[in-house]
C-alpha cells in the first residue's frame, strides 16, 4: 500500500514571538558615531604591523611571530572566486576541497553501513553520523596539553534538523507517524564526536573502532545544571525532581570552552513541541511552541512510548502516567559536552539562559578574572546576551562549574554608539522594579532564566534583526555578530545608518567592551551592510563588488591570524534566484575591510560551521541540506556523490592548500 505523504513546515525557523515595545535596532542606529578611534586601532596595528617594539633600547634578537600569527596583510593573496550555481564546492585556484563524514557514515557501535535510498533504520542511524551538519570545532588530541597537534584530534559537530522527504525510502508518512521513522528523525539530530587522524598520504580519515567516536542524539540522557536545576517548571514524568531530560534538538551554532569542552546551542527547538491548551504558559507561548502539531508530528508516533509522546506538552494530554507539560522547558539551553570522555553526561547550563541560542563565543580568558561568553537569539526582533561567571578563571581548576553560577545580561544599543549590558538578576532591585513596571512577576532566578526572553523584554533590551553567530577577535577582543535579515522592518524604521526597509540581506555589528570584558558598557558600530554589488556601508569606505557581494550573513569565526570568515544562509527565492548564486563563504580583514569570496557551496545548501587545525593548514567547513527542495522523485542536488541518482547528504568539507600553505594565503 502506498504511504500517505506528509507535508512539513521545514523552514526550521520558529515564529516571531517578540511583540514587546522595546526599541528595535533600526530605531537605535539613526545617529551613528565612528568606531575604533584611537585605542583599538593602535592595538590592531600592534598585531598586524611589521615590527614589535622592545621594552628598552637594548639591541636584542628580533621577535618572530609563530606561523599562525603572521600579519594578516600577508594573507588574502588568493584570487576571489565568482558566484555560481554549480552542484559542487568551489574554492580558489591553488586550493582543494574534499567531502568528509557525510550523513550516514558509520561511526560507532556495529558501524552499520549507509544504505542509499533512505533504507537505514532508526537503530542504525543512532550509530551513524547525523544530518544537517552545522557548528563545529576541531579539538587537537592534546587539546588539554599544548594543543598543537594538527594530525589527530576530535572533530565535533552539530546536526541541526532533518529533511524527511529524502531521509526515508518513500518520504515521510502522515500522522500517526510510524515509530521507526520518528526514531530515525530523532537520531539524526544532536552532535557527532569523530576521532580523526591523518593517514600516510596526509589525508584525514575516521579512526575506526575508536572509543572516542560518539553520537549524541535527540534521545540521549542529559543533566540539567545551574540555577534552574530541580525547579518545579522542569519536572516531568521522566525526571520527577527536575534534574534530567532527554536529548538536544536543533543544534545550530556552537562554541567551546577554555578548558577543552564543546558547547552546542539549541536554536529553533520550540517548533518540535505542541501544546493545544487554550492558554499556553508563558514558558511556551513566548518561544513559539506550536498549538496544533509539532514540526514533524513526532508526538503522534504509533506506539505508547513516552519517548515520542513527550513532544505533546498539552495539559489535556497529561495524566498520572504521562505528564510532559514541562518538557519544552528542558530545551533552549547551551549544552556542554566533554568530547574526551565518551561516558560523560551532557550538561544543560541553565545559568546561560533559555532562548533560541544560535551559538556561543567567549572572550580570551584572563587568569583571576571571570569568564565571559556571548550568545545571540536567532529570531526576528530578539536579543544579544552576555554571561559573566561569578567565580574567576584559573587555568589549573577551570571547568563547567564556571557556567553554573554567574550573571546573564542582555544588550541595549544606544543611539550615540554606546551600549550597556542590562542584568537579568532576580536579586537586583532594579530588575525587579523593571518587571513590576511591566506588570510581570518572577518568583526566583530559575524563573527568570526559564523565561529569559520575557526578562529581556521587561528591562528594555534592543530588538535586533535575527542575531546569529558571534566571533571575538583573538587579539583585540572586539566582538562581531551577524544579523542575518529581518523582512519585518518597515519603511518607518529607515535611517541613515541602516537605510533599508525590508532588510532582506542583513548586516554585521561589532562592539568593544570598555576597559575589560566583564564591563557593563561598550561602544559599537556597523562593520558591514550586506547586499548586491554597489552596496555601501556608510562612513567606512566599504563598497561591495563582484568579488564579495553577499546576502544573509550567518556563520562567523575568526582564525588565529585575525581574519574574519563569514558564511551565508540564504533561503527561498533569495537562494534560488537573483545575483548571489549559491550560499557562500567570504573572508574579511577586520582592520582594512578587504573582503574576498573564498568558497561557494552546492545547490540549495547552507554553508555553515568552521574550524581549523592549529597549524592553520586544514580548514573544516560544513555543507548543510544540499538539495533541500528535493523529493524522492526529483533531486535538486546529488552532492556529495554527484552521480545523478544518489540522494543529497549534508557533510563536512576539508579544505587544504595545494602547496601545503596556510589557509587564506
Amino acid at each position: 500500500m502506498q504511504n500517505n505523504k506528509l507535508e512539513f513546515d521545514n523552514s526550521g525557523i520558529d515564529p516571531q514571538t517578540n511583540f514587546s515595545d522595546n526599541p528595535t535596532f533600526s530605531d537605535i542606529v539613526a545617529t551613528r558615531r565612528g568606531f575604533l578611534k584611537g585605542g583599538i586601532a593602535a592595538a590592531v596595528a600592534t598585531v598586524f604591523g611589521g615590527t614589535l617594539a622592545g621594552c628598552n633600547s637594548e639591541t636584542k634578537a628580533p621577535l618572530t611571530l609563530p606561523e599562525v600569527m603572521k600579519p594578516a596583510p600577508v594573507l588574502m593573496n588568493f584570487a576571489a572566486i565568482p558566484t555560481n550555481r554549480l552542484d559542487k564546492v568551489t574554492v580558489p585556484q591553488g586550493y582543494t576541497a574534499r567531502a568528509f563524514l557525510p550523513m550516514g557514515t558509520p561511526l560507532t557501535g556495529a558501524y552499520p553501513a549507509y544504505k542509499e535510498g533512505g533504507l537505514n533504520t532508526g537503530a542504525e542511524m543512532e550509530q551513524q553520523v547525523g544530518a544537517h551538519h552545522d557548528g563545529m570545532h576541531f579539538f587537537p588530541l592534546d587539546a588539554r596539553a599544548d594543543g598543537k597537534n594538527s594530525v589527530e584530534g576530535l572533530l565535533v559537530f552539530n546536526h541541526e534538523y532533518v529533511e524527511p522527504a529524502t531521509l526515508h525510502q518513500n518520504g515521510p508518512t502522515a500522522a500517526p507517524r510510524p515509530a521507526d521513522e520518528v526514531r530515525k528523525e530523532v537520531a539524526v539530530h544532536g552532535v557527532t564526536v569523530a576521532h580523526i587522524k591523518k593517514d600516510a598520504t596526509g589525508q584525514f580519515q575516521l579512526v575506526q573502532g575508536s572509543p572516542l567516536n560518539r553520537r549524541i542524539t535527540g534521545a540521549t540522557p542529559m543533566e540539567m545544571a545551574g540555577p534552574a536545576r530541580g525547579d518545579a517548571k522542569l519536572v516531568t514524568k521522566y525526571s520527577t525532581d527536575g534534574t534530567r531530560t532527554r536529548g538536544t534538538l536543533n543544534n545550530c551554532g556552537n562554541g567551546y570552552t577554555p578548558w577543552g569542552t564543546y558547547l552546542t546551542a539549541e536554536e529553533n527547538w520550540a517548533g518540535y513541541f505542541m501544546n493545544a491548551d487554550v492558554a499556553q504558559p508563558r514558558e511556551h507561548k513566548r518561544y513559539g511552541v506550536a498549538t496544533k502539531n509539532g514540526r514533524y508530528s513526532w508526538e503522534t508516533a504509533d506506539n505508547a512510548a513516552d519517548q515520542y509522546q513527550r513532544f505533546n506538552a498539552s495539559t489535556i494530554a497529561a495524566d498520572a502516567n504521562r505528564d510532559y507539560r514541562n518538557e519544552p522547558n528542558t530545551f533552549g539551553w547551551i549544552v556542554e559536552i566533554d568530547p574526551f570522555n565518551p561516558d560523560s553526561v551532557p550538561q544543560k547550563r541553565t545559568a546561560m539562559g533559555r532562548f533560541g541560542h544560535e551559538g556561543v563565543v567567549f572572550q580570551p580568558p584572563v587568569e583571576g578574572q571571570p569568564v565571559v561568553f556571548y550568545s545571540g537569539d536567532d529570531s526576528t526582533f530578539e536579543y544579544i546576551y552576555k554571561y559573566v561567571s561569578k567565580a574567576p578563571y584559573y587555568k589549573a581548576t577551570a571547568g563547567g562549574h564556571l557556567l553554573n553560577e554567574g550573571t546573564l545580561y542582555v544588550a541595549k544599543f544606544n543611539a550615540d554608539g554606546s551600549g550597556e549590558w542590562l542584568a537579568l538578576d532576580f536579586n537586583s532591585e532594579k530588575f525587579r522594579a523593571a518587571a513590576l513596571a511591566k506588570n510581570v512577576e518572577f518568583v526566583s532566578q530559575a524563573d527568570v532564566l526559564i523565561n529569559t526572553r520575557l526578562a529581556a523584554d521587561v528591562v528594555g533590551a534592543t530588538k535586533m534583526d535575527r542575531p546569529e553567530w558571534g566571533a571575538v577577535h583573538p587579539t583585540t577582543g572586539e566582538v562581531y555578530f551577524t544579523l542575518t535579515n529581518n523582512t519585518a522592518r518597515t519603511a518607518a524604521q529607515v535611517d541613515n545608518a541602516n537605510p533599508r526597509a525590508n532588510n532582506a540581506t542583513g548586516h554585521i555589528i561589532r562592539w568593544r567592551e570598555r576597559q575589560q570584558p566583564q564591563a557593563l558598557s561598550f561602544d559599537w558600530d556597523i562593520f558591514l551592510l550586506a547586499g548586491d554589488v554597489g552596496t555601501e556601508t556608510p562612513g567606512t569606505g566599504l563598497k561591495l563588488t563582484a568579488d564579495n557581494h553577499l546576502a544573509s550573513p550567518d556563520g562567523l569565526a575568526f582564525d588565529h591570524n585575525g581574519l574574519l570568515w563569514i558564511q551565508t544562509d540564504m533561503s527561498g527565492s533569495q537562494q534560488g534566484s537573483g545575483p548571489f548564486g549559491n550560499n557562500q563563504m567570504v573572508v574579511a580583514d577586520s582592520k582594512t575591510r578587504q573582503i574576498k569570496r573564498f568558497l561557494v557551496g552546492p545547490i540549495d545548501c547552507e554553508v555553515t560551521g568552521i574550524s581549523f587545525t592549529p597549524d592553520m593548514k586544514t580548514m573544516f567547513v560544513n555543507i548543510q541540506h544540499p538539495g533541500d527542495r528535493s523529493t524522492v522523485t526529483k533531486l535538486t542536488s546529488t552532492w556529495p556523490a554527484n552521480d545523478a541518482t544518489s540522494r543529497p547528504r549534508s557533510g563536512t568539507v576539508i579544505v587544504t592548500k595545494d602547496d601545503g600553505g596556510v589557509i587564506g594565503s
